[in-house]
């Protein structure tokens, strides 16, 4: 049941007509979800989430504090520990041990912001200077570690055996994708298969964490819980894959972040190894010439031949695959509101401008 999804070239804006869903409650239908909306239904949770949080991440060191405050307060969708909360509510999880999985899942993501950025020499996220960018490079990386190891000290403390495999094996899973995706900077001839394998590991992987983490505190059974982790592999993949084609027609101010980031780094995301491989040998030769370089000056001659060689369309497509696919994992929970808000998802994260 995919969007009816189209880019509006000439004005840099994604489009969206919503499919027509039937629900059976008229206490709140889908597509009357907004992000707002469904924060808003995790509203207390999600308090004592930042509570928790907050709490956790204290440090005696100044630096330490001043980065994770920083960070923190960034803001950003939520969208990881989000996921855990709507689940495991989804499941009428009787304890509130979902509360500390979705402050760890958080944690483990703010983690891997910081050592991204420095690894992606990023200047700007969220609107906002990256802390490397005021900081410096050390400090970023010293005080990423902090908040992974206090993040498994806050896993420890949970006391789940299977959540804490599921969770380390995700971080392990995070740092192959990341040095994946470092091996293949600059080589034009990185496949679909390369990057599907990428992105699946730093970026899916924490998505199916969260929602298979909540579903094993919330006492479910081997069959749910595979469900639960297809869910969030398959949105955590629709997610990354609108991201990608965002970086070449996305509004820098929406966004939060610099715009041809990904060109500038050397990433073949999907929107150019299609344009790549369909392109004519002169649009073609552009980019390998831009990716080889590691170039983004050349960004508009880099979107201009990314969208005549439908690598948009084809990113927002596949994008739309696996947010169906992501839908069809969620079918056999029990109607709910948080049902309804993980339907949402799998249409927000093709429908986002950031």
């Amino acid at each position: 049941m995919p969007s009816s999804i189209y880019w509006e070239h000439k004005h840099n804006k994604l489009n969206v007509t919503a499919p027509a869903y039937s629900t059976q409650s008229d206490d709140l239908n889908v597509l009357t979800f907004t992000m707002k909306s469904i924060q808003a239904l995790c509203q207390n949770d999600l308090a004592s989430v930042n509570q928790y949080i907050s709490e956790q991440l204290t440090s005696d060191i100044g630096l330490v504090e001043d980065i994770t405050d920083y960070i923190i307060s960034a803001g950003g969708k939520r969208l990881r520990p989000i996921l855990v909360l709507l689940v495991a509510n989804a499941f009428n999880i009787s304890s509130k041990q979902h509360i500390k999985l979705a402050a760890i899942i958080e944690c483990l993501h703010t983690a891997t912001l910081l050592h991204d950025d420095v690894v992606d020499a990023s200047t700007q996220r969220r609107g906002k200077p990256t802390a490397n960018t005021h900081w410096g490079n050390a400090p970023s990386v010293l005080v990423g570690d902090f908040i992974y190891s206090r993040s498994f000290q806050m896993l420890i403390a949970l006391d789940n055996k299977q959540v804490i495999s599921i969770t380390a094996n995700a971080t392990s899973e995070i740092s192959e994708g990341e040095v994946q995706q470092l091996m293949n900077a600059g080589n034009v001839n990185t496949t679909e298969a390369d990057y599907f394998s990428t992105i699946t590991r730093k970026t899916a992987t924490l998505f199916a964490a969260a929602s298979q983490s909540a579903a094993v505190l919330a006492s479910q059974g081997d069959t749910m819980q595979q469900a639960m982790y297809d869910y969030g592999i398959n949105l955590g993949i629709a997610f990354q894959l609108i991201d990608d084609a965002l970086d070449y027609l996305g509004n820098a101010e929406e966004m939060g972040k610099n715009i041809g980031d990904d060109l500038a780094e050397g990433k073949m995301t999907l929107p150019l190894i299609y344009a790549f491989n369909n392109a004519d040998s002169a649009d073609a030769e552009v980019i390998k010439t831009c990716i080889e370089r590691k170039d983004s000056s050349a960004i508009n001659d880099i979107i201009d031949v990314v969208t005549r060689s439908n690598g948009i369309d084809y990113t927002i497509s596949s994008a739309n695959e696996y947010a169906d696919k992501a839908r069809h994992n969620i079918a056999p929970l029990p109607d709910s509101d948080y049902k309804k808000a993980l339907l949402r998802l799998t249409e927000i994260a093709v429908e986002r401008r950031s």
